[in-house]
């Protein structure tokens, strides 16, 4: 569904936008530029941050306890692998919330922190598309919050994983639109 109106209370949620994610999704190639996704966060970010509405910025530490085929394990990674990256300008004001699950709801007090600040909505954004995103729209929709998706502020180094999210399972569990237009909505309706 396409983006038709946001919610008095909405909050931006910007997943794994990190030093080491975003160098490793640099460094692999992705569905979209790595720089145009963190730019148009930043954009998201500042825009949320005018109004006065949350921004939850989301970082990965971890993975979940369990058997995998294909493991995690941060040995190679760099110690400030799990920092955010500089560009969003990170605001005392600003949520933070560490993960270590794909999504950014278990474990982590994110619904609490949402629902003792009333937000109904969230806009998500963030790397990889069909994991850290796509899980935590799922997670969302599943509490019962309204979820839209910043289509052109995500990406993925699986390209067809990628648009698979964003023309297959999002449309199912929120509504979708760019950066740019939900600026613009929330110029319109939080006035």
């Amino acid at each position: 569904m396409a983006l038709t109106t946001l919610d008095p209370t909405t909050a931006l949620v910007l997943i794994d936008l990190q030093k080491g994610v975003v160098a490793a999704a640099v460094s692999r190639g992705c569905a979209q530029a790595v720089e145009q996704v963190v730019g148009q966060a930043r954009l998201l970010a500042a825009a949320f941050r005018r109004r006065g509405l949350p921004v939850v910025l989301v970082n990965v530490a971890g993975a979940a306890p369990g058997r995998t085929e294909q493991s995690f394990d941060p040995a190679g990674l760099p110690p400030d692998w799990t920092e955010l990256v500089a560009a969003l300008d990170r605001q005392p004001g600003d949520h933070a919330v560490t993960k270590r699950t794909w999504g950014a709801f278990p474990h982590t007090g994110l619904e609490a922190l949402l629902r003792g600040l009333g937000v109904t909505q969230l806009v998500l954004a963030g790397i990889a598309t069909s994991i850290g995103v796509e899980s935590t729209a799922r997670e969302a929709h599943s509490l019962g919050f309204n979820v839209t998706l910043a289509v052109d502020a995500m990406t993925d180094p699986n390209p067809e994983a990628h648009a698979s999210s964003v023309g297959h399972i999002f449309p199912r569990l929120g509504e979708t639109g760019t950066a740019r237009e939900i600026i613009n909505l929330l110029g319109s309706e939080q006035a």
